[in-house]
């Protein structure tokens, strides 16, 4: 039987086909030919992205999933009456001395367990619906792409049939309308509805919670990449790649995907190139090194947990600040005499183990290298020589005076391009610690992200390096996850330290790698033969995610408003400024 053409005239700017012709088993649209099939028959378990494989199909296949819940009062219900006829049944087959039926004994302990899942409220009931509409040139092609899609719906152990005469309704139930014409519905529960759910990769499986992040796309599937640092053992990255691959653009999506998720970012940008970002999401930003701009490492904390010494806490951070600004490791009797000048200088403006002193202003560097002068050991004299080019010297603008700013925003960027070279380890290293204490206040508690870019300027140092491995370490404790990215990957890979960090890093991100560092990568990240080939040949944005023994390639993607906001390249900024100045 074959029904009218039937010819729907297109509405000036509408979109669609001239004309449809509606045929039992398939209909012509346009120049094309299509067919829809439902899922008729579902297998008793799934595993998350069992949908996949029909989202990979090579072949034009439009996949429809539509959903609508069912009330809990309904779905207890309908269980209730499901349950007592599928015991009634198994009671008669017992009592007649019939075998018992396996499927009917699974269908009544599944329903059984999630009724009670439902009563307790870990579970709720969906009416889903699933159809395939396939497409394609002529009737032949048409039956040859429904006799494949059907074979790989059979191997997933989903029965797919084809509807008749109810063509029309199919093709309209699979396009992006939200309306379901064919109601052939079947009921699912929240797990196996949520392994269903489309963006599922199966080669990357986690809890997404409300601070997951989009990455980009599975390049071995059709699947995007999502992935919740929050939701990990531990919420620090690290992310390894050569110069020009794009592991800055990464970094400004992962930190402004966070800010949509509520997540407070904090940025050390050396290179001055999270300006835009800060601009277009109204964050702070603060430019370390610039005229009458201080961190002054002097100050302590506005709160401490009871039980805590403050003062004691900065005398250590101290050590590691003077022993990065002298460039050495500091003796034992430096590190003796060091500490006596620092007591010495708390002492000098009032500050002792007293709690009521702390309030009281801080001390400065000027302070600590009176402290070390009239200190009669050599070794003092020794080191307040070394700090006299931050005292009188050149490099005395960062720390002659009280801290200037105390930025509070959703954003805070602290940019070190306007220190100098020999300065900038120094710069990372004031701005961590200003970031760590407001990461560690108690009475702030929130998500937060520590973005360390161009982490080689600190790795380099062994106090710097040390700094670094006891904050990622203690960075879970305060609901706070350390993103470390660098370009020089022996640093990190070729120190204790720096393999510590990347230790305590459950999220892995390895962008293009140079060949030079290629057998250092793939010893440490235990690569395999492709993976390896993919690092060393993949473009600007492509790359792979390792969470411990899952591992996905992915490509970077953006939208149009993200791309303007974090790339870096000067022709398209340049491209941008004059749109604006326009």
């Amino acid at each position: 039987m074959k029904l009218p053409f039937r010819r729907t005239p297109t509405p000036p700017g509408g979109f669609g086909p001239d004309a449809v012709e509606i045929q039992p088993r398939r209909m012509r649209v346009g120049e094309g030919y299509c067919a829809t099939l439902t899922i008729s028959g579902y297998p008793r378990e799934v595993t998350p992205g069992w949908l996949e494989p029909l989202l990979t199909y090579p072949g034009r296949l439009d996949v429809s999933l539509h959903i609508e819940p069912v009330p809990s009062l309904v779905a207890s219900d309908r269980l209730r009456k499901q349950l007592a006829r599928l015991e009634s049944g198994l009671r008669t087959d017992h009592e007649h001395g019939r075998l018992l039926d396996p499927g009917t004994e699974a269908a009544a302990q599944d329903a059984h367990d999630l009724s009670s899942r439902i009563a307790r409220g870990q579970a709720k009931l969906f009416r889903a619906s699933i159809y395939l509409t396939i497409h394609a040139t002529t009737p032949d092609e048409l039956d040859d792409a429904c006799a494949q899609v059907r074979a790989l719906a059979a191997s997933l152990l989903l029965d797919a049939r084809q509807v008749t005469f109810r063509q029309l309704q199919g093709w309209i139930s699979s396009l992006p309308l939200a309306y379901d014409n064919l109601a052939l519905r079947r009921t699912f529960d929240t797990p196996a509805l949520a392994a269903a759910f489309p963006f599922t990769s199966p080669d990357l499986t986690a809890d997404l919670g409300p601070t997951a992040v989009l990455y980009g796309a599975n390049l071995s599937s059709a699947s995007l990449v999502a992935w919740d640092r929050f939701a990990q053992d531990n919420h620090n990255s690290v992310t390894l790649a050569t110069s020009g691959s794009g592991k800055s653009y990464l970094a400004k999506l992962d930190a402004l995907r966070s800010l949509y998720a509520g997540v407070e970012v904090a940025v050390i940008d050396p290179e001055d190139e999270y300006a835009r970002l800060a601009s277009a999401v109204g964050g702070a930003y603060l430019h370390l090194g610039a005229p009458k701009v201080r961190l002054n490492p002097f100050d302590l904390p506005p709160q401490s947990k009871p039980g805590h010494d403050p003062l004691t806490r900065r005398a250590l951070f101290l050590h590691t600040l003077i022993a990065v600004m002298l460039g050495e490791t500091l003796s034992s009797a430096s590190k003796a005499a060091l500490d006596r000048a620092i007591l010495a200088a708390y002492r000098s403006t009032g500050i002792t183990t007293e709690p009521q002193t702390w309030k009281r202003r801080p001390p400065l560097m000027h302070d600590l290298a009176t402290a070390l002068t009239k200190d009669s050991d050599p070794t003092a004299a020794e080191l307040a020589a070394g700090l006299a080019r931050y005292v009188t010297g050149s490099h005395r603008r960062l720390f002659d005076g009280p801290t200037t700013t105390r930025p509070d925003s959703h954003l805070i960027v602290f940019s070190l391009r306007d220190l100098p070279e020999e300065l900038k380890a120094v710069g990372t290293l004031l701005t961590l610690d200003a970031v760590w204490r407001r990461v560690s206040d108690p009475g702030n508690r929130r998500p937060r992200l520590v973005v360390v870019d161009e982490a080689w300027l600190l790795m380099r140092d062994p106090e710097g390096a040390k700094f670094l491995l006891r904050m990622s370490k203690a960075s879970r404790k305060h609901w706070a996850g350390l993103s470390v990215i660098t370009q020089d990957t022996a640093d990190l890979l070729g120190s204790d330290a720096g393999q510590a960090v990347i230790a305590n890093s459950t999220t892995q991100i390895l962008l293009r790698q140079a060949p030079q560092a290629i057998d250092k990568v793939t010893d440490a990240f235990r690569l395999s033969d492709g993976e390896r080939q993919l690092l060393l040949s993949a473009e600007r944005g492509m790359g792979l995610l390792a969470a411990g023994r899952q591992r996905v390639a992915f490509q970077v993607i953006s939208s149009p408003w993200e791309h303007a906001t974090v790339t870096s390249n000067p022709q398209e900024l340049n491209e941008l400024d004059s749109e604006e100045d326009l």
